[in-house]
């Protein structure tokens, strides 16, 4: 449904797409399918941000959507697509807009069509008539060009002229502004001069420059679609609607956001779950590659937790839901991938800044040579061939995609290979990372300890430390449990102390199961052979456990490589000394501290920063959450806490740590794109625009000039796509291929405390 039409809309046809955020603020999405440069942002946003409810609105031009962040309490929510229209374009509903339909490309198709039919029946007849066509011959194939030109440029200038000319009411300049002047002038001066008798007019080039315009822009447009296929495909795995189970014993087919938790919903061979769900019924093999990249299909039984996106291969399942549609793992994998898009770095933040300049700037530039090549050339006609010329030649496109088709790019090339990226910005800042600060526990170790030797204690103390272990999905609590087989749940309360433990209050009094100095602060504790976990009452110890964890496979050549591209490597554990210092050792890190509380994590992140390093923390607890907020740039697996995961700026979504050196190493060679990028169109108006100032270039050579930048811009940002061997290695498996990666459980099952890391 189109939203900025001249009735008002009403403000609850929004409530579904309003998203809530925290402090009472909240979020709207939006399409706005004609926004073609950077004057289009800028319209857009401007008139957003002159409303007071309106903190915030960014426009993304590659997806083409606006995100408008807003107080609901200051106004209502349809003032906003008032604001929109204000702007001259059109707002959409992003359910409204069909993922599959690509009704701008259809458009530019036809135009593209009209435009080289044409093109190529206008220059048959000039073709006759630069082989020396008599004076008549030559008049009746003008007119007759002159009746082929007029309604195809009227037709295939559509997407331009309708651009130019909402830009112009809200007196902007748009890039497609010049194209508009360039191409009408030209069909007029044609016919004035055959009206004149004129030997030459100039109906091909007027027709055959909108053919080559129109080139450069089906391609812009599909090289995009491209780039950002990932999202797209990730969109696509959905099912719209699934079978919903009904209390009756009969099913009936619903739409998949009308889904709320506890409903029951049947899937059957072939089909993806649309949402994050429990086996209840029926037994299948299941595909889950895309959330874990595990190739070997799982048991899907009753009580086992699969996630949106897993693929059943077998016989059908019956699955209760346990969270929304756009709650669901696939839904927050899209829009952290969007998030991506929307962002803005700061070269981004530049490249607005410039545009916005240049499109008056162009102007001025074409109508001084105009004027200047009139008066001191006394070539009128001349004069206005040249006018259009550096009209045409100087549009900032190439500028206005230097940025956001290289982090398009490396969102779908990360994507593939298990990794998500959430802020473009913070590709910019993980290139200038000169040193890598990680966990412990599940980061570098593979995050499934188990009890060395027997626990110590009295039987009931350990029963005990087991019913309060079951309270927390953290690696060791899930050892203890399962060493103990307890099924029993504490009986009282249970809260957690991040990186520390779990304390629990019943009539017995204040237990604790965690760090020994936090349990007992006045025992003596001695020295232990791996990571040590104590249960006290009201102080006093009562029961003993020593676990150890295996170090990640791939760890030794994650590190090996990191050191390798020059990065410096911490390890910050609050483990106890024996554990980090032999982890150490074994890895070959020479800079380990241990028993570090969430807050020594944060002061050791800031002394680096402030003896100039730039600096990425990899760590999955809640008690890392701060520490990966105050660093640089941060990554967290997809088995990491809900908040550890919310804090970084990279997720990676296979149990797989060779994707940190894998994305510093894209970083880095992404930064460098963008250079080349801006290299590129700086040297592109260089060389070009004194050429059509001179007089060099046609109307027809600029807009072949001004298509292939921006194309050459577009492959500059593709080739990203190709190299990395870390990440060819980490695609998404084939059936050949093998991960010895568990499943993780449901993320929103994800720990919820940190006894110690």
């Amino acid at each position: 449904m189109d939203l900025s039409g001249p009735a008002k809309v009403e403000d609850d046809l929004l409530e579904q797409a309003i998203r809530p955020l925290d402090s009472g603020r909240c979020q709207l999405d939006l399409a706005v399918p004609d926004v073609h440069c950077a004057t289009c942002i800028s319209s857009i946003e401007g008139n957003l941000k002159k409303l007071d409810m309106v903190e915030g609105a960014r426009v993304n031009l590659s997806t083409k959507r606006v995100r408008i962040t807003f107080d609901p309490k200051k106004g209502r929510p349809s003032r906003m697509l008032e604001a929109i229209a204000r702007s001259g374009h059109k707002a959409l509903l992003l359910e409204n807009v069909d993922a599959d339909k690509d009704d701008q490309l259809a458009e530019l198709l036809r135009s593209l069509a009209v435009a080289g039919f044409a093109a190529g029946n206008i220059m048959l007849f000039s073709i006759s008539i630069w082989s020396g066509a008599d004076a008549v011959t030559r008049e009746m194939f003008h007119w007759i060009s002159a009746l082929i030109a007029i309604p195809a440029i009227g037709y295939a200038g559509q997407p331009f002229f309708r651009s130019a000319l909402a830009s112009l009411r809200q007196k902007r300049l748009n890039m497609d502004v010049p194209i508009t002047l360039a191409v009408i002038l030209s069909l007029i001066m044609s016919v004035v001069e055959t009206a004149r008798g004129a030997e030459q007019a100039y109906f091909d080039a007027s027709v055959t420059l909108l053919f080559f315009l129109l080139i450069g822009r089906t391609l812009d447009h599909m090289m995009r679609e491209r780039a950002r296929g990932a999202v797209k495909n990730l969109a696509r795995l959905a099912p719209r609607n699934v079978l919903r189970l009904m209390e009756d014993g009969q099913t009936e087919s619903v739409a998949i956001s009308s889904l709320v938790p506890g409903m029951k919903i049947m899937v059957t061979a072939g089909q993806r779950l649309p949402v994050d769900a429990l086996v209840v019924e029926g037994k299948s093999d299941v595909d889950v590659s895309l959330v874990t990249g595990e190739a070997v299909p799982e048991a899907g039984v009753p009580g086992v937790h699969l996630l949106a996106g897993s693929l059943v291969l077998s016989g059908s399942l019956t699955l209760e839901v346990e969270a929304a549609a756009d709650k669901s793992f696939l839904a927050r994998m899209i829009e952290l991938m969007e998030a991506a898009e929307h962002s803005r770095a700061g070269y981004q933040r530049m490249a607005d800044r410039a545009a916005a300049i240049y499109a008056p700037l162009v102007h001025l530039v074409a109508f001084a040579a105009f004027v200047g090549w009139g008066l001191f050339g006394g070539d009128w006609h001349q004069a206005i061939l040249i006018g259009i010329a550096v009209l045409i030649i100087t549009c900032p496109c190439a500028l206005g995609l230097a940025v956001p088709m290289v982090h398009i790019v490396c969102a779908g090339r990360l994507f593939e290979a298990g990794i998500i990226m959430k802020d473009g910005a913070a590709l910019e800042r993980l290139a200038e990372v000169d040193t890598v600060v990680f966990d412990k526990t599940g980061t570098l170790t593979a995050g499934h300890p188990a009890l060395v030797g027997r626990p110590q204690g009295e039987p009931h103390a350990i029963a005990m430390a087991a019913r309060i272990a079951r309270h927390s999905q953290h690696p060791y609590s899930r050892a203890i449990v399962a060493a103990t087989g307890t099924a029993d749940m504490f009986e009282g309360s249970v809260e957690e102390v991040v990186g520390k433990g779990l304390l629990a209050r019943n009539a017995a009094g204040e237990w604790k199961l965690g760090r020994p100095d936090w349990c007992a602060p006045q025992a003596d504790i001695p020295p232990a052979e791996g990571s040590e976990l104590w249960l006290s009452l009201n102080g006093e110890k009562q029961a003993r456990f020593t676990l150890s964890d295996t170090v990640r496979p791939e760890a030794q050549a994650t590190l090996d490589r990191l050191k390798q591209i020059g990065c410096r490597i911490l390890l910050l554990s609050g483990d106890q000394q024996a554990p980090v210092m032999d982890l150490a050792e074994k890895l070959g890190i020479s800079e380990a501290r241990w028993g570090m509380a969430p807050a020594e994590k944060v002061a050791a992140i800031r002394a680096l920063q402030e003896q100039g390093h730039h600096v990425l923390m990899v760590g999955d607890g809640i008690n890392d959450a701060p520490a990966l907020r105050t660093a640089d740039t941060s990554m967290a697996p997809a088995s990491a806490a809900d908040v550890g995961r919310n804090a970084a700026d990279f997720i990676l979504t296979r149990d797989n740590m060779e994707g940190v050196a894998a994305t510093l190493v894209l970083a880095r060679r992404a930064a460098r794109t963008v250079k080349q990028n801006f290299g590129l169109a700086i040297l592109y108006n260089m060389v070009a625009v004194p050429l059509a100032v001179a007089g060099f270039v046609t109307p027809l050579l600029a807009a072949l000039a001004m298509s292939s930048s921006s194309i050459l811009v577009t492959l500059n940002s593709l080739k990203l796509r190709f190299g990395n061997r870390e990440l060819r290695r980490l695609r998404f498996p084939t059936s050949t291929d093998r991960s010895s990666s568990p499943v993780p459980k449901s993320p929103a099952a994800s720990g919820t405390a940190e006894p110690a890391r």
